[in-house]
This record gives C-alpha cells, sequence and structure tokens, in this order.
C-alpha cells in the first residue's frame, strides 16, 4: 500500500516564517535547521494546521508586522493540493481531478498522532502501552491476562501472609512429648477407681469370709464330737477358700488418683500438642495453595509473553509488560531520547499505515551519529520525518535565517515591501 507524503509545501508570513519553499526528502529526514527564534517550529505548525485541521491554528497565526495574510500551500504524493489563504485562512483542498475537498478527507490518511507527536510522547507510559497494544489488536486480550494475573497475585500474597503467620504460630506453640495423643475423661478415670475399688471390695469379703470359715472351724473343732458329720464337708470348703484366697492380688489405685489429680494438666498439654499440629497442618496447606497460585501466575505470564511474540509490533524489541511500555528491555523515562523518538515514529507509523511522514521538533538531542542512524531507519521503514533541529550544521537539509530560508532572504525581502505597500492602510482612511 502507499502511503502518502508531503511531497512540496510553502509557507509565508505564519507565526515567525516569511516566506519559505521546502522539497522534503520523500524517504528519511529532512532537517530544518537554524538558530532560536528564526521560524523552525513555526514551519512544524503551519504542516499541522494545513493537513491537522482548526484545532492546530497557531494562537497568533498571522506573522507580526506583515499585513499579508497567511498562506500555506502544501502537495501530496497523492496528488492532493491543501492551501489555506485569505483573510480567514480558509481550508481548500483539491484532487488530481480539480474536484474539491475538505477535512475529512484529509483526516482519512493524516494521523493526528504524526502531527502531534508530543502528544503520544508526553502520555503516561500505561497510556503508551494501550496505544500500542490496540493497534496491534491484543489490547482487550493482555488486559484480561493482567486483570487475572494480577487477581491471583493478590490471591497468593495474602495466602502466603496467613502461611507465615500460622508457621509462626506453629512454632511458638509448646509440645509435650509425654502427653497422651487425646484428652483424658475425669469420668472415665472415676469409672476406672470405682472398678478396681469395686474388685478389691470383693476381695475383701473374701477375706472375711475366709475368717469366718477360720472361725467357724475353731469352733467345729471344739465341737467335732457334736457335728462329726458336718466335719467333712467344712474342711473341703476350708481347702477350696484357702487355695482361692492365695490367688488374689490387690489393684492399685495410686495412678488413677494421680491422673485424676492432674487431668487439667494433662488436658492442658494435649490441647498444646493439638494446636501444635492444627497449626502445622494449617501452614503446611497454605503453602501448597500459595505454590498452586504461583502455578498460574507462570502460566498466564506465559500467555502474556506468547500473545506478544505473535503480535505484529511495529518495532524490534517493542514490547509490553506489567502495563509498561519496553523497548530493548527499557522503560520509556530509562530509553534515550533518539530512542523516544524512534519508538513514537514507529507506533504513530502503525496507528494510520496510510500517513507515511511524521513532524519532530528539538531533534538536537541526537548527535550526529544517532541522527544518521535514525535517518538510515527512516528510509528502510519508507517513513517521511521532517524534523528542527537547532543547527547550522551540513546535516540539515536547510537553514532558517530571521523567518527566511537561507540564502533566499534577498529576494524574499525585495518582493515582501511591494506587496505590504499596496495594501497598506491608515485607521480613518479608506
Amino acid at each position: 500500500m502507499d502511503t502518502i507524503k508531503i511531497n512540496k509545501l510553502e509557507i509565508e508570513n505564519i507565526k515567525r516564517v516569511k516566506a519559505i519553499k521546502i522539497e522534503p526528502t520523500k524517504n528519511g529526514l529532512t532537517i530544518v535547521g537554524g538558530k532560536n527564534k528564526q521560524g523552525k517550529t513555526s514551519v512544524l505548525d503551519s504542516i499541522a494546521w494545513a493537513l491537522g485541521g482548526e484545532k492546530y491554528r497557531p494562537s497568533e497565526s498571522h506573522r507580526a508586522g506583515s499585513v499579508i495574510p497567511p498562506h500555506l500551500h502544501i502537495v501530496l504524493s497523492n496528488g492532493l493540493v491543501v492551501e489555506r489563504k485569505g483573510k480567514n485562512s480558509d481550508l481548500k483542498v483539491i484532487d488530481i481531478n480539480g474536484q474539491k475537498g475538505g477535512q475529512q478527507l484529509l483526516n482519512e490518511f493524516v494521523e493526528q498522532l504524526a502531527i502531534n507527536l508530543p502528544k503520544f510522547m508526553e502520555s503516561t507510559g500505561k497510556e503508551k502501552a494501550n496505544t500500542l497494544l490496540q493497534i496491534i489488536g491484543v489490547g482487550n486480550k493482555l488486559y484480561e491476562l493482567e486483570q487475572k494475573e494480577q487477581e491471583i497475585y493478590n490471591r497468593r500474597r495474602t495466602i502466603g501472609q496467613i502461611a507465615d503467620q500460622k508457621k509462626k504460630f506453629a512454632k511458638e506453640q509448646p509440645y509435650h512429648p509425654d502427653a497422651p495423643k487425646e484428652l483424658v475423661s475425669a469420668s472415665e478415670l472415676i469409672k476406672q477407681q470405682q472398678d478396681i475399688l469395686a474388685r478389691n471390695g470383693e476381695n475383701q469379703r473374701k477375706r472375711q469370709n475366709l475368717q469366718y470359715l477360720e472361725n467357724q472351724a475353731r469352733t467345729i473343732q471344739q465341737q467335732i464330737d457334736e457335728l462329726i458329720a458336718k466335719q467333712s464337708t467344712i474342711l473341703i470348703d476350708l481347702e477350696i477358700a484357702q487355695k482361692s484366697a492365695l490367688d488374689l492380688h490387690d489393684e492399685s489405685t495410686e495412678e488413677l488418683e494421680q491422673n485424676i489429680t492432674n487431668i487439667e494438666e494433662i488436658n492442658r498439654k494435649v490441647r498444646a500438642n493439638l494446636d501444635k499440629d492444627k497449626a502445622e497442618e494449617d501452614a503446611l496447606s497454605y503453602d501448597n495453595q500459595y505454590r498452586a497460585l504461583s502455578t498460574e501466575i507462570d502460566t498466564i505470564r506465559q500467555n502474556k509473553t506468547d500473545l506478544l511474540k505473535g503480535a505484529d509490533l511495529p518495532l524490534p524489541g517493542l514490547t509490553v509488560e506489567d502495563g509498561e511500555l519496553l523497548y530493548n528491555g527499557y522503560k520509556w523515562d530509562n530509553m534515550s531520547g533518539s530512542d523516544q523518538l524512534k519508538v513514537s515514529t514507529a507506533i504513530v507509523r502503525k496507528l494510520n499505515p496510510k500517513c507515511g511522514f511524521v513532524l519532530l521538533d528539538k531533534l538536537e538531542q541526537m548527535d550526529l551519529d544517532t541522527l544518521k542512524e535514525f535517518g538510515e531507519w527512516l528510509e528502510a521503514e519508507g517513513l517521511q520525518a521532517i524534523a528542527t533541529r537547532v543547527s547550522t550544521g551540513n546535516e540539515c537539509s536547510i537553514i532558517i535565517e530571521d523567518g527566511y530560508i537561507s540564502g533566499t532572504q534577498i529576494e524574499a525581502i525585495q518582493q515582501e515591501p511591494i506587496k505590504e505597500e499596496i495594501l497598506t492602510w491608515k485607521e480613518g482612511q479608506f
């Protein structure tokens, strides 16, 4: 697709410009040089006014001291002739067939940022990044990925903070290795004690029974003559009772009594151990959640990288990370002035591929080597740049002195008084 460029331009009596004619280089740099306050920036302002519309009209467009109204005449590479002249500097656009048009026709191929590059350069880092993302068609999708990444990142940060708190809490909890794993029940201990006491009571009853039998035996022995018939039975019972008594052993309740006495202390230790185990379990759970969220974030970031890798970026080394424009790894405020101009020009060109030119002010920030490199890049890209530079060196395409192109001042000065003499008038005279 052929891009539209400026073939010729004529400017008269606008701001500091008296009368100049320029035929810019088709591809590459056309540098308007000169000292300060000679009319360099006035050239760019005039072009912006001619092509961009009334919003670019300078507040004092008419050159001070001249009675001749401003005159702009621009011939574009597509054959259009753009003029502003007369008392009101009305716009006239004529195509190669003689048909007239207006600002709407120019707006089709004149990119606003191409004639107002400072607007882009002075925007925020995120605004620049959004401009780039929109023109390469991935803005909405990248925005969704960044929103999701931020959401998961915030969740992960919260999880990480909770995990750290749990770890710290678990570490601070006391632990008692001698305590049982479960809480001790007082009623269970009392029941065990009562069971032992019941068995001990039965033993005591058996001992009393033995004593009773022994007493009976003595009584029977005394009455053996009278009770001989019962002697055999009593002796057998006695033998059985004696054998049973030998196997009886009383159980101690001392340990249970001690446990009942210490039950609160034991349960305190058990609860402390349970709290520590729970805290460690919680910390491990949050650690696992943190790692899972980290994996999700890594996946999203890879998706963002893949998205931009597949995009048609206007400049190698240009990308977007975390909502910021980056060129060769540097954010905007860390780029050199020449890189900023290069990035801006590439993005503006991408905004409207029909627009083949861009206006650049204050190119003195580039040294001669960088200036040459920038010009070669413009040529390779098929871009036309009309730029100003505070310089009178050989790198300048033209030099402006006092509103004229150097070397044409005498001719212009000779012509101007004639026009002014014809139009000169005094207040109150007609």
